[in-house]
């Protein structure tokens, strides 16, 4: 399910504030083999152990969050940092 326009205008990283857009497929298919290896973990250092459907990532592109369901998991906690693939 898509992220609307408006929401999208609305939505930032909550720990640095930095405006997000919908992440690339190449991005999260990046992501999902990183995580389908074992190698991905959340900001709380426990593991990505779910693919990404979707998800949104910074203007920086250095940190993921996952979109489940159409809903945007914005927790500090649950940021997942790009480096890692």
């Amino acid at each position: 399910m898509p992220i609307s326009d408006q929401l999208l205008e609305i939505l930032c990283c909550p720990k640095t504030k930095s405006p997000v857009k919908m992440a690339s497929a190449d991005v999260v298919a990046a992501a999902n083999a990183a995580i389908a290896a074992g190698g991905v973990n959340y900001a709380d250092e426990s593991a990505v152990d779910t693919p990404l459907e979707e998800a949104l990532v910074t203007d920086d592109g250095a940190t993921l969050y996952r979109i489940d369901g159409g809903i945007p998991v914005m927790l500090i906690e649950r940021a997942i940092a790009t480096g890692q693939f």
